[in-house]
């Protein structure tokens, strides 16, 4: 199996891959989609996650993010909403440790139950009663 971070891949950019660009960052069909139009944004700077961004990086992802959601929406009727986030660090789950945003299209019925989104990465807190 190869090693993602010898060279890291996310610092290999290839053109033909690209989606979006800016002088900071793009945008990038995952490799390993969760739905249909499964994009990462990824600054061009090897840093490990989010917080370590600068705010002018923040503004480049954030531009791509939004640019790159309005494509998916043009291209696609049936994307109703979107998961957005990044993992920080291992425990949280990350793999390749070059940070990367996942910009995830969400279609009606493409789960049982949506209630809690990005709360099921701890499942059992996925699901949740309100209090009143």
């Amino acid at each position: 199996m190869r090693d993602p971070y010898n060279p890291c891949i996310f610092c290999i950019i290839r053109k033909e891959e690209l989606i979006f660009e800016n002088k900071l960052a793009y945008a990038s069909l995952d490799s390993y989609p969760v739905s249909k139009f499964h994009i990462l944004i990824v600054p061009k700077r090897h840093v490990e996650n989010y917080f370590q961004l600068s705010p002018e990086e923040i503004n480049a992802c954030n531009e791509l993010i939004f640019k790159t959601k309005e494509n998916i929406l043009k291209k696609d009727l049936t994307v109703k909403g979107f998961n957005l986030g990044t993992n920080a660090g291992k425990v949280a789950g990350q793999s390749i440790m070059h940070c990367h945003i996942h910009l995830i299209p969400r279609r009606e019925g493409d789960v049982e139950n949506p209630q809690g989104g990005v709360r099921s990465v701890i499942p059992n807190k996925q699901h949740y009663k309100r209090k009143n």
